[in-house]
């Protein structure tokens, strides 16, 4: 395993996120995988080095955040791990279950602590942008949770980099910690953030930790077309996953990385990760797997180093798509 910091800040992570989203009840979502059968996951990533997992309080109502807590205090030791979540999405019916107010903000925290079974959260995360809530409000939860020692840093998913800006001037106008990491919908197949919101978190320091890195299978060749559902309970089921590729997609990006990958005779998905990996904004993927296999060749790619013309042949097909994973 390599090792990176996270941003300009001095927390070290592994260059592979293992993303926990997969890992709950499938009473939740048909793909989701048992609390029995993740634990293998939580121990292979440890043993190969990974110190890096993100969930949040939403995957599988809160039950991700128990299994993922268990798995990491009987596996690992957590002050060698850096365990990150996120707060928004409603997890029940009532007005206040959802949000970024101050009130959900705190409350979300607390509970994700109880599930989590830790006393502080190292990196907790806005799950999207909450256009009801003003930003100050906010950051000054997030500046609470902070000095009450509950959290060691913050970070943002998803969003245009305008709200990003507004909300690291913001802190640093009122003296307030400061997102340090953007996770973000980002690779091959999907790269408009490198228009605005990668050469932001560049110019300020902010790790990036991209979500969906093989675009739900496509960049790993399970799929035969962006429209085939047969490849996985999770291809037939993930509907918001629908919603981020369709025909606008270039499958002529596929086969690029399907080219590089049978030329240098390793899996598609080493290929997809590498090239991310290889940006130097990116501090680390977050890669979700429903077969240890598929962990693996995750851990793998942090050892491939492609070449820059293996890099312009997987880039050269990129055609601009319409913006999307900000909701």
């Amino acid at each position: 395993m390599r090792y990176t910091t996270l941003g300009t800040t001095g927390l070290t992570v592994s260059r592979i996120c293992l993303g926990c989203m997969t890992f709950g009840t499938p009473n939740w979502r048909p793909w989701v995988l048992s609390e029995a059968d993740s634990r293998p996951f939580f121990q292979r990533a440890i043993e190969q080095g990974v110190n890096f997992f993100d969930t949040a309080d939403m995957y599988s109502l809160g039950v991700s955040e128990e299994v993922t807590g268990r798995a990491l205090r009987e596996f690992g030791r957590l002050d060698e791990l850096v365990i990150a979540t996120k707060v928004n999405y409603p997890m029940s019916d009532g007005p206040n279950m959802r949000g970024l107010s101050r009130k959900h903000i705190v409350q979300g925290c607390e509970a994700s602590l109880r599930r989590l079974g830790i006393d502080t959260i190292d990196l907790y995360q806005i799950h999207r942008f909450d256009p009801h809530t003003p930003i100050d409000e906010t950051l000054g939860a997030l500046e609470h949770l902070v000095q009450s020692g509950k959290v060691r840093y913050i970070g943002a998913s998803s969003g245009w980099a305008w709200q990003f800006a507004r909300a690291l001037s913001a802190s640093e106008r009122r003296g307030w910690a400061r997102f340090v990491s953007m996770q973000n919908h980002y690779n091959l197949l999907y790269r408009e953030e490198e228009r605005e919101m990668l050469p932001l978190c560049a110019a300020e320091g902010i790790g990036v930790m991209p979500w969906s890195p093989l675009a739900r299978g496509l960049l790993a060749g399970s799929r035969a077309s962006v429209s085939d559902r047969s490849a996985s309970t999770r291809a037939a089921t993930d509907t918001y996953g629908h919603t981020l590729y369709d025909d606008t997609v270039s499958w002529s990006v596929v086969d690029a990385v399907r080219r590089v990958a049978e030329a240098r005779d390793i899996p598609m998905a080493q290929v997809a990760l590498a090239w991310l990996l290889s940006k130097p904004t990116v501090t680390a993927p977050i890669v979700g797997a429903s077969k240890l296999a598929q962990l693996d060749d995750a851990i793998a790619a942090v050892n491939v180093d492609l070449t820059a013309d293996e890099i312009a042949q997987l880039e050269a097909p990129y055609r601009a798509q319409p913006v999307r994973g900000h909701d």
